[in-house]
């Protein structure tokens, strides 16, 4: 069996969290929804760290970010699927 790369916690998330050190671009994810246990595939397009996040889909600058099937912030930026999500591109709708 396979280690995913990238764990998605709900089918409805438009992000997902790395998962190991040293996800280099450009390699074919293992991804695995753990709340249904369903896995895919997908390609990252940067350098990510482990803890931070990538986008499953297009998203444009005004979209709320979905994580945990929870709003955990606006996208500031466009990000494009199977790029990193973080400071760049996603702000917290908190302050």
């Amino acid at each position: 069996m396979s280690i995913p790369q990238l764990l998605v916690h709900n089918p409805e998330d438009n992000v997902g969290v790395v998962v190991v050190e040293d996800l280099k671009a450009g390699t074919d994810m293992l991804c695995v929804i753990t709340k249904t246990n369903t896995a895919f595939h997908l390609t990252v397009n940067d350098d990510v760290p482990i803890g931070h996040k990538v986008a499953l889909r297009d998203l444009k600058s005004g979209e709320t970010a979905i994580k945990y099937g929870e709003d955990i912030g606006k996208m500031v930026a466009d990000a494009r699927k199977g790029s990193h999500v973080h400071t760049q591109n996603l702000k917290t709708k908190r302050w």
